[in-house]
């Protein structure tokens, strides 16, 4: 996926959940955070960051923050693209297998799911997290206690039971991960959701992403560690 027009800026501040302060040009205005995360280690002042110019007139925030500067790497912050970013990487390279046809924002259930595969083979679902935080080598998921993932998981679990193919994928939107594993010391319910889902038959993967002033895309898999030593 390749951005629109970047506009280069600072971060000064966050306002609250989806509105940041930053500075263009010399003068502060409002951006738009697309990303419910806490994003603490990336949200520091003076952080070079990038961002969007709003497509709509009249909008309260200017733009859409959505690079950030992170030492040597840049990361996306926009968690809306993850489900793009994979949708992409189906279309052009067999990461599923062979399937026909790709529907996005499928409702099951009481949730909405990302992406349903169909083949030869039946239906694979399929749902997208958003990952930026990295510690060490080790990408970490979530960063803030989230319980509309876990009804994600269980929706899963409960396909999954009744036979059709199911996958969670972690979009790591930066390079520098070697590993995904749950953040258990943050959302323990979730570890719980991710382990048990995966008991129940729903595949989980995480890949990294190439992420440019250029553009971004899925790059590699990594492998996904899933239980701690006492489970």
């Amino acid at each position: 996926m390749l951005w629109s027009t970047l506009v280069p800026g600072v971060f000064c501040k966050r306002d609250n959940r989806f509105r940041a302060t930053v500075e263009v040009d010399g003068i502060e205005t409002w951006a738009h955070v697309p990303n419910s995360g806490r994003l603490g280690e990336l949200f520091l002042p003076e952080r070079p960051v990038w961002l969007v110019p709003a497509a709509r007139p009249g909008r309260i925030t200017d733009y859409d923050l959505v690079l950030v500067a992170h030492e040597r790497t840049l990361v996306s912050v926009d968690a809306r693209l993850p489900n793009t970013l994979l949708t992409e990487a189906i279309a052009n390279d067999s990461l599923f297998g062979d399937y026909q046809t790709i529907e996005r924002e499928i409702t099951h259930g009481h949730s909405r799911l990302d992406l349903r595969l169909t083949g030869m083979n039946g239906p694979l679902w399929i749902e997208t997290k958003s990952v930026t935080l990295v510690e060490g080598d080790t990408a970490l998921f979530p960063d803030a206690p989230t319980s509309r993932g876990r009804r994600h998981l269980d929706e899963l679990a409960s396909i999954a039971t009744a036979g059709d193919k199911t996958a969670i994928v972690f979009v790591v939107q930066r390079a520098d991960a070697e590993q995904l594993r749950p953040y258990h010391e943050n959302d323990e319910a979730f570890a719980i959701s991710l382990s048990n889902a995966h008991r129940a038959g729903v595949e989980v993967r995480a890949y990294t992403c190439q992420v440019t002033l250029d553009g971004i895309c899925i790059a590699r898999p990594i492998p996904v560690h899933l239980y701690r030593k006492d489970e």
